[in-house]
């Protein structure tokens, strides 16, 4: 390749992935402010953002905080008590910079969530460029999520699900980047990595918007290490990799990698926690004699803190772990003992749509709003839906990913494979409270990765010009039914008013009402 198509390819490596997700922009910001309400966890993690941006830390709201915010009221919404809030702040400062600017209002406290989700179709395109070296494979993944229902609906909502899903893809592909350098570098150990730290920053923020990212954290942390070792025994470009054994090899790559990838995550998730830890007396005050079955006493130091700069800060870091504490046995007894929610799910139906989430339902309106005729009648609905055709071929793509990992030991197919089993297989673990499955949100873009990958598999091995015009028109077309099936579901995504007829036409199975 010459270096004017170098340069070319390069530029073109930026502009068509680019291009895709300010296309993806523009599809989530149109009426993203509407409807103008409070839709299910927003309640929480709208006002949670607001109050970080006014007081450092989550305060309560009052009782009818909700009503005063959608009729545009925004003072005197706060008790002066700290929340015991479920989620680190990572996500809700990121939601709280969107109300910044626009303020506490639908749009505001969503705009947020739009530009991460459109960065995410960007950030995905180029991970897949740089697993395949193609980037009309990137463009074709960014465009499938950019087209994808539950993405596009949880790219215009205040829930933390989407930030969680950018911060994941973020990391993963910084330790896709990192495998690529470092084995241009094999000559000798290379104790910074300016990948791995990146990693580290990435996963970190994604804890620090919910603990689901510790999964994919560890599970990537430990395929960067595998990477390297298998490189450096198998390549022998390093005569210091030859001369080691395999435990001494697998020291000298995962001691670094342990402080660059988990240290740096755990430094960026107590970064997350910083207003709790300036505002630390006021938890204390109210959580630090015990908080009625999740609490005991956090300690004597509640009542006679520790003494002098050091002592206070030991007190902070002690309250933290208490908070921690009580938190994690409510998710695991409190939540557990929670009662049923309608739109809970089991994670096993996930992968094929097995039940939707309506966050916003109103049936109530003049037949003039949607043209039905006597007898008929109009309604709004928000529905977390994905898009049938990714999804349901992206759960045969994920089987063929982990077949041909197994059989051709390429480490790329086992991206999407790693990716997914950890992102979706913890949520097994809490079936026994309400789950829902717009959390799938961070499989995703995963599952895209299947699916482009087997594209591009079948692309290389078409052995003739006429073979690659087939794959390349069926892929085609598969993307446009990706596309017109994004527009039949668009009114349930966005609560168009439509009539009865037209909603009832697109709730396909009995489930998904």
């Amino acid at each position: 390749m010459t270096l004017l198509a170098r340069v070319s390819d390069r530029a073109w490596g930026w502009i068509g992935p680019i291009s895709v997700a300010v296309l993806a922009f523009v599809l989530r910001v149109w009426n993203v402010g509407k409807p103008r309400i409070l839709m299910f966890d927003e309640t929480y993690y709208a006002k949670d953002s607001w109050s970080l941006l006014k007081h450092g830390y989550v305060q309560d709201f009052t009782e009818n905080a909700n009503k005063q915010i959608q009729s545009g009221h925004t003072t005197g919404l706060m008790t002066g008590d700290p929340s015991w809030i479920v989620h680190p702040d990572g996500g809700k400062w990121l939601i709280a910079l969107g109300e910044r600017v626009f303020g506490l209002d639908a749009f505001g406290w969503r705009i947020a969530a739009v530009v991460i989700g459109s960065l995410t179709v960007l950030v995905l395109a180029r991970l897949v460029r740089r697993l395949t070296g193609s980037t009309v494979m990137g463009c074709f993944a960014g465009l499938l999520l950019a087209f994808d229902g539950l993405h596009f609906v949880m790219s215009r909502m205040a829930l933390l699900d989407v930030f969680l899903a950018f911060w994941v893809v973020c990391g993963v592909a910084c330790i896709v980047a990192d495998r690529d350098w470092i084995r241009e570098r094999l000559d000798h150990y290379r104790i910074i990595r300016p990948w791995q730290l990146a990693a580290g920053v990435c996963f970190g923020m994604a804890c620090g918007t919910k603990w689901n990212g510790v999964y994919v954290l560890a599970a990537f942390g430990l395929l960067a290490v595998i990477w390297e070792v298998l490189a450096r025994k198998r390549g022998i470009v390093d005569p210091a990799a030859e001369r080691n054994s395999w435990v001494v090899t697998t020291l000298r790559v995962g001691v670094p990698a342990f402080a660059s990838i988990v240290v740096v995550a755990g430094l960026v998730y107590l970064a997350t926690w910083t207003g709790f830890l300036i505002h630390h007396h006021a938890y204390e005050a109210r959580f630090g004699h015990g908080y009625g079955d999740y609490s005991a006493p956090w300690g004597a130091y509640v009542d006679k803190p520790t003494p002098g700069f050091l002592g206070e800060t030991r007190d902070a870091f002690r309250s933290l772990w208490h908070f921690h504490v009580m938190t994690f046995d409510f998710s695991w007894s409190g939540l557990n003992t929670a009662e049923h929610h309608p739109y809970e799910s089991n994670p096993a139906g996930w992968l094929v749509l097995e039940r939707p989430v309506v966050v916003d339902y109103k049936g109530d309106f003049p037949l003039s709003d949607c043209g039905a005729g006597a007898g008929g009648s109009c309604v709004r609905e928000v529905m977390i839906l994905g898009n049938p055709i990714i999804w349901w071929s992206g759960a045969l793509a994920l089987l063929a990913s982990i077949a041909a990992w197994f059989v051709t030991r390429n480490g790329r197919w086992g991206v999407p494979v790693v990716a997914v089993l950890v992102s979706w297989l913890p949520w097994f673990m809490s079936t026994d409270r309400p789950i829902f499955s717009y959390y799938a949100v961070a499989i995703i873009p995963f599952t895209i990765i299947a699916i482009t990958l087997v594209v591009h598999e079948l692309v290389r091995a078409a052995e003739t010009p006429r073979h690659r015009y087939v794959v390349w028109f069926v892929a085609g077309f598969f993307l446009a039914a990706v596309v017109v099936s994004f527009w039949f579901f668009h009114p349930v995504l966005t609560g168009k008013i439509t009539t009865y007829d037209a909603w009832h036409e697109r709730m396909w199975f009995d489930r998904w009402i």
